[in-house]
């Protein structure tokens, strides 16, 4: 039981993961971009939740809500202002802008916030605290449940999103080809820009996450951004369901790896990661493909 229970747990550390990790499989369905700074604009994310329970004193629920508008726009405002110029310079570029971004990013919210750590987990009220113990000594997180719950209604959402309505066609179409998508009457720079706010408030829901399951601090968004990218390389790179599932794998593989060793949690995630990516791309080139 003490496997099951640690194979459960995992699998909500996984759907944490794979929140964390969906914008990042969309800029890369869409834009075809790794996004270096997605981990910092999580983390940015959660501080513009702090700033709002701190000077309101709602709950954190509340002040998400709140930020979730302000991170949209300015998802879309930073592919107009930083990543679109990025796109014309070839694979590289896009790495270089989003790397000084995220560097930006952890000395302003140093600069602002101070090194010191945070959480938000006082201001989500039990939600945090509550679990249940099933027959057997199983136990049950209610917030495990909620992130779980919530993280298969965000990709359900996206999926039919994308394959039911007419920008979703759009956003597909101009994926695969922008030019001819130009052609059509397309506008593919709004498209671009869409894609990015949407990457980006789905970044700040895993933000919002962290701070509230666990502490955070100006620096905490590389070591996200690792976790994110794992889980989107174990479940294919561009695709959704994948992500979510490698998400999972991941977190399994991290809570199985603790009953080991405690030390050996976070390596046994790397570990997959590296037999997934021997397994999958050791004896070719990556597929690049956008979300079906």
């Amino acid at each position: 039981m003490t496997l099951l229970n640690a194979a459960l747990q995992g699998v909500f550390l996984g759907a944490f993961y794979a929140v964390l990790a969906c914008g990042l499989s969309i800029m890369f369905g869409v834009m075809r971009i790794i996004n270096l700074a997605h981990g910092d604009i999580a983390v940015f994310g959660a501080y513009v939740v702090f700033v709002i329970v701190e000077h309101t004193g709602v709950s954190a629920f509340v002040a998400f809500a709140a930020a979730l508008p302000v991170m949209v726009v300015l998802g879309y405002l930073l592919q107009l202002t930083v990543l679109e110029r990025s796109l014309k310079g070839g694979i590289l570029t896009p790495l270089l802008a989003t790397f000084g971004l995220s560097i930006v990013i952890q000395n302003l919210l140093q600069l602002t916030f101070s090194p010191d750590v945070r959480s938000l987990g006082g201001s989500a009220g039990a939600l945090t605290t509550a679990s249940w113990q099933v027959t057997g000594g199983l136990s049950v997180s209610a917030l495990g449940i909620v992130v779980l719950v919530v993280a298969v209604l965000v990709f359900g959402a996206l999926q039919l999103f994308l394959s039911r309505t007419r920008f979703g066609w759009m956003m597909r179409a101009t994926a695969e080809d922008a030019d001819a998508a130009e052609l059509v009457g397309i506008n593919s720079r709004h498209v671009y820009a869409s894609a990015t706010a949407l990457a980006v408030a789905t970044a700040a829901l895993g933000g919002f996450f962290l701070a509230i399951r666990s502490v955070f601090d100006p620096v905490s968004g590389p070591t996200q951004l690792i976790f994110a990218f794992e889980a989107v390389v174990i479940g294919g790179m561009g695709s959704l369901w994948g992500t979510l599932l490698g998400g999972i794998a991941l977190g399994v593989a991290q809570t199985l790896g603790a009953q080991v060793h405690p030390q050996f949690s976070v390596m046994a995630g790397h570990l997959l990661f590296l037999v997934v990516l021997i397994a999958r791309y050791g004896g070719g080139r990556i597929a690049l493909r956008v979300a079906r």
